[in-house]
């Protein structure tokens, strides 16, 4: 198959390109994307439960936990006892991790815009019915489901 018309290929180099993107971006205040990623799924005022999170971004745990010790390292979150649950902590952003919260914000909002500058509205709709198309299909196991593809003769 021609990897440009690879569905997976061009959704795999695109995000790439965004990722490399906004960690160039994220570099320039010492941080990453990860980092801002988490930082925009923190609840602003209250907080987020630490197992909430994981689930929220689509993260694995390993990969959130050395997150957020670098982000409570540098300052950005700090944990506090759940007091609905004395099992779970609740991750809150310090000052510093919500002035750098606006900083991945603005972010995102300069790259929306950007985007839109240049993408009509029917092709944005377009964008986001095929993408939700595609997680649907694969929430629901429907891509490799039996019988569901033509098999190649062994």
């Amino acid at each position: 198959m021609d990897k440009s018309k690879s569905i997976d290929h061009q959704l795999r180099a695109t995000w790439q390109a965004v990722a490399k993107l906004y960690n160039e971006r994220a570099a320039k205040h010492d941080s990453t994307m990860a980092t801002a990623f988490v930082l925009l799924n923190i609840d602003y005022e209250k907080g987020t439960p630490s197992t909430a999170l994981g689930p929220l971004m689509g993260m694995e745990p390993t990969s959130l936990s050395r997150i957020l010790k670098t982000m409570e390292e540098k300052g950005a979150i700090i944990r506090e006892k759940n007091p609905d649950d004395g099992r779970s902590v609740i991750i809150k952003l310090t000052d510093y991790g919500k002035k750098m919260r606006e900083v991945s914000k603005e972010s995102v909002i300069i790259f929306n815009n950007k985007i839109r500058e240049f993408v009509s509205e029917e092709e944005l709709e377009a964008f986001f019915k095929v993408t939700s198309t595609i997680n649907k299909l694969i929430a629901e196991k429907m891509i490799y489901q039996e019988g569901s593809i033509k098999e190649p003769a062994v």
